[in-house]
């Protein structure tokens, strides 16, 4: 179970909408929509991973301490969710150095786990996975196997993979379900508040029973809050995107949270809870990532 802490107005869709000098006069809703996510997470005995952005953490230290405190995992977002594809890759590199620096100083623990904002590492930038290594992280969870018009690396393996021999770094992608030779997703975001909850559970037992793997499932904060502003001036697919379903999203949670087991990333993929030795590599290539690096 795995939560990327950002607000409202922070998602990629708004990016060309709200610029991110208008961040701090807006009305914050992150901080009482991360606890009210906690508390159902504590109602019914879940820990989880929750990808923080820095900008988040810098203006709400005592979220992050809470997130500690409660047993979830405390893993990077970046700081203010620029997408890598818009990143050159020393400014990459300083991003994640100085956000898992920020984030262990709050939280007090050593932050193992990163997610790109917008899953925007992919076929084209594939080097941010060395850089990630090479900055102590230890798992990223960066790279949606499917294809979208935003995101997307298809060809990528569905489940757990090491993309380079010496397995210094653990990709851990978003679940999806195979279904007439494609791969289609059901590890959360707008397709859980799309999709009835029905069609949801159904492709996430599938890959328990069919697959024997875990599922990765994802969410906001801002996802269970259907008070939050309303942007004016976006495109009609934009807005039914981010808003379908709000309402419905807190009782579709809680009948997951009853439905499944869940954990902390961490805990399942580096610490024992799985059995990671059966891990495959899917080296990527040396040729892309020269490319752009």
């Amino acid at each position: 179970m795995t939560v990327d802490v950002e607000d409202y107005f922070q998602v990629s869709a708004f990016e060309k909408h709200i610029r991110r000098d208008q961040w701090n006069i807006l009305p914050c809703r992150v901080e009482s929509n991360t606890n009210r996510v906690m508390d159902l997470f504590d109602k019914h005995g879940v820990k989880a991973t929750f990808f923080m952005l820095g900008w988040v953490a810098e203006r709400y230290p005592q979220l992050v301490r809470r997130i500690v405190d409660h047993g979830h995992e405390l893993a990077s977002h970046g700081y203010s969710h620029v997408r890598v594809t818009q990143q050159l890759p020393n400014e990459f590199r300083e991003d994640v150095v100085h956000t898992k620096k920020l984030l262990e100083d709050i939280g007090g623990v050593v932050v193992r786990g990163y997610r790109a904002a917008s899953y925007s590492i992919g076929a084209r930038n594939l080097w941010a996975l060395d850089v990630l290594a090479e900055t102590g992280h230890l798992y990223s969870s960066s790279i949606y196997p499917i294809k979208h018009d935003l995101y997307g690396m298809p060809e990528a393996p569905r489940f757990a993979f090491y993309p380079h021999p010496n397995k210094r770094l653990l990709e851990i992608p978003v679940t999806t379900v195979s279904m007439f030779d494609r791969k289609l997703p059901c590890g959360g975001g707008g397709y859980f508040r799309f999709f009835p909850y029905a069609v949801s559970r159904w492709a996430m037992k599938r890959v328990n029973q069919h697959d024997r793997q875990p599922c990765i499932f994802y969410f906001h904060p801002w996802e269970v809050d259907p008070e939050q502003p309303r942007q004016q001036g976006i495109s009609a697919k934009t807005r039914f995107r981010h808003y379908i379903n709000l309402h419905r999203m807190e009782r579709r949670l809680e009948a997951l949270l009853k439905d499944f087991r869940w954990g902390r990333m961490d805990h399942l993929f580096l610490d024992g809870a799985l059995d990671t030795k059966s891990v495959a590599v899917w080296p990527v290539s040396s040729a892309a990532i020269t490319h752009e690096g």
